[in-house]
């Protein structure tokens, strides 16, 4: 099957946040849906963002064994877009007209690399369309 959709790291944090339920479960769904059928993926930026603030800012914050766990179960399957000069200018390209952030630019130029045609985000603009990608707030 080929990758539909890709995940922000914010859809990830939320796999673990017992104290939004409905944004748990959703989330939740998405990452076992990229998981076992393989239409899911994220990037390398995803892999740091999610390790930072899940081994500095989860209460509690996850272990070294919990983090290098999820690193190996999650995080590596689903990782699929790697840094690289084309990638930058794709993201400096997208930062310049749709005036993103350059790491939320990064995020944008990933999915589309990876032929993504859909970005779950909390954090992005909902059912804006850059190219073929739409972003998509699955909490809404």
């Amino acid at each position: 099957m080929p990758v539909e959709f890709f995940l922000d790291t914010n859809i990830l944090v939320y796999t673990f946040d017992d104290t939004a339920p409905d944004k748990q479960l959703k989330a939740q769904a998405l990452v076992e849906r990229a998981l076992e059928h393989k239409t899911g993926v994220i990037s390398y930026q995803v892999t740091q963002e999610f390790i930072n603030v899940a081994t500095r800012k989860f209460t509690p914050p996850l272990s070294t064994a919990q983090a290098l766990r999820y690193l190996h179960e999650v995080l590596e399957p689903l990782c699929g877009v790697f840094s690289g000069n084309e990638l930058y200018r794709k993201a400096i390209g997208i930062q310049e007209r749709w005036r993103y952030s350059f790491y939320d630019s990064l995020i944008i130029a990933s999915a589309l690399s990876a032929g993504c045609k859909t970005l779950y985000s909390e954090d992005l603009q909902a059912s804006q369309s850059i190219e073929s990608l739409t972003i998509v707030d699955p909490f809404r």
